[in-house]
């Protein structure tokens, strides 16, 4: 029989001591509660607080559960069964608006297109089913860092590449968008990751009120906006497909 390995075990009784006792505990009480020498305590928690699974008050110096581990203790919705969830759904907006669905969800630094159904026309286009976008630029990626904190983690520690003349980079400015993204329940890109090219976003929730996802409407600019903003109708239709998603995948009416 394997042998167990200590660091991990104690990484988990840190975990489940924070998870079970006091909101936020200082390192002398985590040490004292565990019988842990108070480098050891400090070394798990440094360790944990960098892959994200335990965060640390600034002011205070107490550490609580990260939101890595709030996330995967949330139990996202296995990729596979979000697609199948989302399939009557995104067909029915990419017949209905005649453009392009993209449905994504966060992946290392970035989004991941776990499902693209075509524009309903003859055009010629290629599968973009396991692509990434960025956070920063895309509608997508916007949605994704404004309701899920992994994902707003990684948009404002990474890089925010400028990629056209209207990609947002100033961390101030992109937190304003996520703010706005939140109070409004959507989130655009237009001409902001590539010329030519509009999309609007809407998240998609589980039963517990986690994002899980999100379904963004792509295609020509000419097409989606009028005079520089996206068309209302637009914007209306994606809100209603991401919301019969989430009522699918178990999220209540809002």
């Amino acid at each position: 029989m394997a042998k167990s390995i200590q660091s991990l075990q104690r990484a988990a009784a840190v975990l489940r001591l924070l998870a079970g006792g006091e909101r936020r505990l200082g390192l002398s009480d985590i040490a004292s509660s565990l019988g842990l020498a108070k480098g050891t305590a400090h070394g798990i928690l440094r360790t944990l607080q960098e892959e994200g699974f335990v965060e640390q008050d600034a002011a205070s110096g107490r550490y609580q559960l990260g939101a890595e581990l709030l996330r995967l203790g949330n139990s996202y919705l296995d990729v596979h069964e979000l697609r199948s969830r989302a399939l009557v759904w995104t067909d029915d907006l990419a017949r209905s608006s005649g453009e392009s669905v993209h449905l994504g969800v966060l992946h290392l630094e970035g989004v991941l297109i776990v499902h693209h159904v075509f524009r309903p026309d003859d055009s010629r286009q290629v599968l973009e089913v396991g692509a990434m976008q960025p956070l920063h630029s895309t509608a997508l990626g916007k949605v994704l860092a404004a309701y899920d904190p992994v994902a707003r983690g990684e948009a404002v520690r990474g890089t925010r590449e400028q990629l056209t003349g209207r990609t947002v980079t100033d961390l101030e400015q992109f937190e304003a968008i996520l703010e706005l993204t939140r109070s409004r329940g959507w989130a655009t890109d237009v001409e902001e990751t590539w010329e030519g090219v509009a999309a609007v976003a809407a998240p998609i929730h589980d039963r517990r009120r986690m994002p899980v996802g999100a379904i963004a409407l792509t295609g020509a600019v000419e097409r989606l906006c009028e005079d520089g903003e996206i068309r209302p109708e637009l914007i209306t239709a994606v809100r209603e497909c991401a919301r019969s998603v989430s009522r699918d995948v178990g999220a209540g009416r809002f």
